[in-house]
């Protein structure tokens, strides 16, 4: 049976996080003390707020950000529950979860370029057919929610990782999977490029799309670093 009474964290280590570094840390400790394990289902939101003297939403956040890195999963009618990685797997990557909190922002764009650029080259000569059809699904949806005028954050974010899982590499998979979430929030969040014409980020999209289709590497990491002058121009200037 799960302790809710116990604390977790030191007041000193608390007075230097953020509340969802805060939430995260807490549930890391469940797992790491095994008061949680694989398959163990979540306190609810309520009970857990009540815990960490923050909000529901706060906790949300939180909990989507681990569902998002797969540390967490919801399952019909049973919750939240922790997912089956093992006690020192789950551990290691809240961590780093944790580190990307406060980001070196223009480490992670530089990796993120290189990451890419490599991804399409990859994806260019490796991809199936399915591939193209998840990599055109997830632009289709990029450019309806553009085109609309609604914020299309998720659906950005989503056709990059379809570029990425084309190269079938699942180590610089799991790399773009932590940083480009990162740096896609803030660049929203924060307003960063909001300027650029929906048309031309539809375009570029499409150029790497076609370049892919056409198995055509060269022309594939070409587009992407056109794609990527914004974000360039921004970490430079």
């Amino acid at each position: 049976m799960l302790d809710l009474k116990k604390e977790y964290l030191t007041e000193t280590q608390e007075e230097f996080q953020t509340d969802e570094e805060l939430i995260i840390n807490k549930i890391k400790d469940l797992i790491t003390s095994r008061q949680l394990e694989s398959g163990d289902r979540l306190p609810s939101e309520r009970k857990l707020s009540e815990k960490f003297n923050v909000s529901r939403s706060q906790v949300r956040s939180a909990i989507q950000k681990l569902e998002f890195y797969g540390l967490l999963k919801t399952l019909p009618k049973s919750g939240t529950v922790v997912s089956n990685l093992g006690v020192t797997a789950l551990n290691g990557m809240m961590r780093d979860i944790l580190k990307l909190q406060r980001p070196d922002f223009k480490s992670l764009v530089e990796t993120r370029i290189m990451l890419e650029k490599n991804a399409v080259w990859l994806a260019a000569q490796r991809r199936s057919e399915e591939d193209l059809q998840h990599i055109e699904e997830a632009l289709k949806a990029f450019e309806s929610k553009l085109l609309t005028g609604e914020s299309a954050v998720e659906e950005d974010m989503m056709f990059h990782l379809k570029l990425v899982e084309a190269g079938n590499n699942s180590v610089m998979h799991s790399l773009v999977l932590i940083i480009v979430p990162e740096i896609i929030t803030y660049f929203m969040s924060n307003k960063i490029c909001s300027h650029v014409e929906a048309k031309k980020l539809i375009k570029e999209h499409e150029d790497i799309f076609n370049a892919i289709k056409e198995k055509d590497p060269e022309k594939a990491e070409e587009a992407i670093d056109t794609h990527f002058t914004d974000l360039k121009n921004y970490c430079y200037s």
